[in-house]
């Protein structure tokens, strides 16, 4: 009889562990169904992030940043959505005051900048990190989106990449043109006209950071501190270079092109004027700066 009870409690013993074992297994799925999360090290401390980002909200100029690094997007900020070169059809625009908005789209990661309003609003609703322009270099702010996301490596390789093709396409140009041919960015807002740095979008990072090509004294005066300068039509000449990049709208007030002052700019005359949709040229993200890099190739170059 006990020899008959042996292989049936054995039988019993392994069916017991055999569910325990299954339930050990159902454990360790839930477990890893876990959304994980990394810790980023940002400017205001550190942040608990998602590892895998799936609904991020731009609040201001990281767009291009996010897409490059193929990040889901689901809201972005309105000068970001009217880049008619960006894929945001389905994503909404969004802004810093309409907190409700963000809200119904139910980010896990919030990005903005440090001078964005009800920021503690918004940390409420999912993790958010802000970053002060311009405090780091453009490229190295591209790194910093990388790590943010979890892909820092594929940042990092692009930009090593892109700097290496930038300096190649501005020492063709300078072959071409001349080493000390200048170049001027300018551009028509509203009433206004400006002149920028080498620091301000509009591809002034290619031209003068990575290309090395040459600003005119009067751009270096005025625009290099602040990143761009203000002026009125009638100074223009003091501040075009021997190529001017035209950063225009159709919005924007551009009579001051049909008048003599601005007729008689040796660039105009010699025909070195590149005109660029404003809205395509702003940002200097890297979808942005590889449109920007193509341009001016071709422009200079005829490539």
């Amino acid at each position: 009889m006990k020899k008959l009870l042996l292989p049936v409690l054995l039988l019993l013993t392994l069916v017991i562990a055999a569910c325990g074992n299954t339930d050990k297994k159902e454990d360790t799925s839930s477990a890893d169904t876990k959304k994980e999360t990394i810790t980023y090290k940002s400017e205001t401390g550190d942040v608990e992030v998602p590892a895998n980002p799936k609904r991020v909200v731009v609040l201001a100029g990281f767009a291009g940043n996010v897409m490059a690094l193929d990040v889901p997007l689901v809201g972005v900020d309105s000068w970001s959505k009217s880049n008619p070169k960006f894929d945001l059809k389905n994503v909404k625009e969004v802004s810093e005051e309409n907190v409700e908005k963000v809200i119904e789209l139910e980010p896990d990661l919030i990005i903005g900048y440090n001078t964005t309003k009800n920021i503690d609003k918004f940390k409420k609703i999912a993790p958010t990190v802000t970053y002060t322009y311009g405090k780091v270099d453009y490229l190295t702010q591209h790194i910093e989106i990388g790590k943010l996301l979890n892909k820092e490596q594929e940042a990092r390789d692009w930009v090593k990449d892109f700097k290496t093709r930038a300096a190649d396409a501005g020492k063709e140009i300078k072959a071409k043109i001349g080493e000390d041919k200048t170049v001027s960015v300018i551009e028509s807002f509203d009433k206004q006209l400006y002149v920028f740095g080498d620091n301000w979008g509009r591809g002034t990072e290619i031209l003068y950071q990575e290309m090395k090509l040459k600003m005119p004294k009067k751009v270096t005066e005025m625009a290099l501190k602040d990143g761009y300068y203000a002026l009125s039509p009638e100074v223009l000449p003091e501040y075009a270079g021997d190529y001017l990049i035209f950063s225009k709208t159709a919005e924007a007030d551009n009579s001051f092109t049909e008048t003599d002052t601005y007729k008689n700019i040796p660039a105009v005359k010699n025909n070195h004027v590149f005109e660029v949709d404003s809205k395509e040229f702003y940002f200097n993200d890297p979808l942005t700066l590889e449109r920007q890099l193509e341009f001016f190739k071709k422009s200079f170059l005829g490539a």
